[in-house]
């Protein structure tokens, strides 16, 4: 597991066989949250890249009969 250091101004680097794996690049969005004791770091990703996401997603569901 990946060890990284927090410099004098609060700054960290992303370990490069992380960056490849999620493609990473400069300028790239991050949200960051605390869970319990952790920090965790989700990229943002474009909506666009979200497109056909659900592509073959059954939406044929049994509904109960008052929320028609």
């Amino acid at each position: 597991m990946p060890t990284v250091i927090v410099s004098p101004k609060f700054q960290v680097v992303i370990p490069k066989e992380i960056r490849e794996v999620l493609a990473v690049r400069p300028g790239a969005k991050l949200q960051v949250f605390r869970v319990g004791n952790r920090i965790e770091l989700i990229l943002v990703r474009p909506i666009r890249e979200m497109r056909g996401l659900l592509r073959g997603i059954e939406t044929n569901l049994e509904r109960d009969p008052d929320r028609l």
